[in-house]
């Protein structure tokens, strides 16, 4: 099943990290997201301006808020890093590249 098609479920400590072939895979979905020491995704979006960041940024809240996972976001002129990681497991979870997979969609 496609990300897009799937919902961000709540996570208790003890979930079980995505292994390296999961993540592979969920790679496969994504455009341009980078692993960080196969614990978090990130990925750098560039816009014309501070205000259509910003206005990205406010579009990413609302996701998140829905789907119940919140990345962590840096927010600058012109730019914005967005990086996920299922905080209550400190890794990657299926979670993260749903999020992802809907953030890119924005």
């Amino acid at each position: 099943m496609s990300l897009l098609n799937k919902k961000c479920v709540p996570c208790e400590e003890g979930a079980k990290l995505f292994t390296k072939e999961q993540i592979e895979e969920g790679l496969k979905q994504l455009v341009s997201w980078k692993v960080i020491d196969d614990s978090h995704l990130k990925k750098v979006y560039t816009f014309p301006d501070f205000k259509t960041a910003w206005a990205f940024v406010n579009e990413v809240a609302d996701l998140a808020e829905s789907e119940g996972h919140h990345p962590d976001i840096l927010l600058s002129w012109g730019k914005v890093v967005i990086t996920l990681f299922t905080h209550s497991v400190k890794g990657l979870t299926e979670n993260d590249f749903i999020l992802a997979a809907k953030i890119d969609q924005l």
